[in-house]
Order: C-alpha cells, then structure tokens, then sequence
C-alpha cells in the first residue's frame, strides 16, 4: 500500500499525488457516512452549522468550531496505510492539527475559490500536507478539486484578497495574475479513493450542480519538526478568520514532537 517511488516523485513535481494501490474499505466509508448523517442531525439546530464546511468533527464540544462532534473521526485519522504513505512524504514524526468535512450537497454545493491553504495557517516552519479522503466519488459535475501543477515547488504564498461571498466556503482568493490557471488539472476519484496535497498548492472546486453529493473529509497533518503556533492564530482570529485557530487541539499521530514547543492541551476540553 506504499507509495511507489513514481508516485513520491509526482508529489515532489506537482505538488500532488493519487495513490494508485490504495482504498478506504467500503466498510469504513459506510460507518463515515453515518458518522456524517448523525452529525447532521446533532447540528441542524445550530443557526451557523454549515454541511458544506464542517470544521473539527473530530471534537465532541468546542464552542470555537460551533460543531457538536464525536471523537470516533479521530480513527479516520490512525488509517495505518495512510500513515505509511503520510510518513514516506514529511517523516517519520507528524502531527494531526485538524479535520474538516467538505459535504458539497448535490445541487447546491458550494465552490472553494482558488487559494493557497498556507495562505492562512499560523504554521512555522510553514510546512504541512492535506490528505483527501472521497466518499462519494468525486468528479467535474459535482466541482471536483481542480490544482494548478507545479505551483507549489517555490515554497512561496502568493498574493491572496478576500471575497466573502454565500456561494464560497472560503473567504481567501488568490490574486488572478499570480498564476496561470489554465493550467489546471481536475481530481477525479472514485468512492474511497484519497489524494495528498502540498500546503503550498494552488487549487480550488466549482460549485455541485449535479444530482449526486461530493462529500470529502479532509486530515491537516504537518511534520513535528514545524510549531503551530497558537498565539498567531489568535491574531489571524482578530484579523477576521472564522477557522479556530488559537485553540486547534493537536494530536500526535506518531513519533515524537522535535520541534519541543506543540501545546498538545489546549483545544481538548
């Protein structure tokens, strides 16, 4: 189930990778599934809950997120082939510091305009991988992720403005004449399937206007060599960032902290 070396080196190249050996059992999108209906239910009442942007499902009370979650998503991150190939890509010591869930209802589902994540992540060293676990299958007709090849390799953030739109999930959208997006490649992947993506990465999704929902859950994991720093979050939260993160609660997947300084407490109560 590990990566082969090809696909390691379309990682490093496109800042991007599709593992061809490699499947989340159907068992495990089922029991994701229901996971997903019940926490539908348990936050249809909240007046700011939003299927299409679920932040912290992991979490079973944070005001913060303003979802009531269940910590049995946490096992959708401990996936032990996932690990392995997390593990071939940023080394052997790595830390979970989120989970969110991209619903994206069939008909009405929103689109994530083009952005960087590392735009807005109080991450330092700045370096950290998303791995994208499809649910339903995911193609152009539902707004598949789309990413921009290559535009990760500088290691850079682009210039980025920001468009508070109801049809976007994000608010950040990346200056048009900073890369050149006909470039563009769709993610196209079936139920179960995951993809693994640079931090640096131009991408983004059209809106769902097909019959069929593309529901993604998304894992935040960065090398325990980089610090999140909590106290930027707080700033980055005072500047008008909805997302938590001065109080993100992070959990050690494996290995060792060698940055010393991750506040493995705050965000678990």
């Amino acid at each position: 189930m590990l990566l082969t070396n090809t696909e390691i080196e379309t990682y490093r190249r496109d800042g991007l990778v599709i593992p061809s050996a490699f499947r989340v059992p159907d068992s495990m999108l089922k029991r994701i599934d229901e996971l997903y209906q019940k926490l539908l239910e348990d936050n249809r009442d909240r007046e700011d809950f939003s299927a299409d942007f679920i932040l912290g499902p992991h979490l079973d009370a944070n005001g913060t997120y303003g979802v009531k979650g269940d910590p049995e998503w946490l096992e959708f991150a401990k996936i032990p082939e996932i690990l392995d190939m997390v593990e071939q890509l940023i080394g052997p010591d790595f830390i979970l510091w989120g989970m969110t869930i991209f619903g994206k209802p069939a008909r009405h589902g929103k689109a994530t305009p083009w952005h960087q994540d590392g735009d807005y992540y109080p991450i330092e060293p700045l370096e950290t991988l998303t791995v994208w676990i499809s649910l339903d299958g995911s193609t152009p007709e539902q707004g598949c992720m789309k990413f921009i090849p290559g535009s990760h390799r500088e290691h850079r953030i682009y210039s980025h403005h920001f468009e508070h739109r109801d049809d976007y999930t994000l608010a950040q959208v990346i200056d048009d004449d900073q890369v050149d997006l006909e470039q563009a490649r769709d993610i196209v992947l079936a139920p179960g399937q995951i993809s693994l993506h640079d931090v640096y990465l131009v991408h983004g999704s059209d809106a769902n206007r097909s019959d069929r929902r593309r529901m993604g859950l998304v894992l935040r994991i960065m090398p325990a060599t980089s610090f999140y720093n909590h106290h930027s979050g707080k700033i980055k939260e005072d500047a008008g960032s909805p997302h938590g993160y001065s109080n993100r609660a992070l959990f050690l997947l494996r290995g060792e902290d060698k940055s010393g300084r991750n506040d493995f407490a705050r965000g678990h109560d």
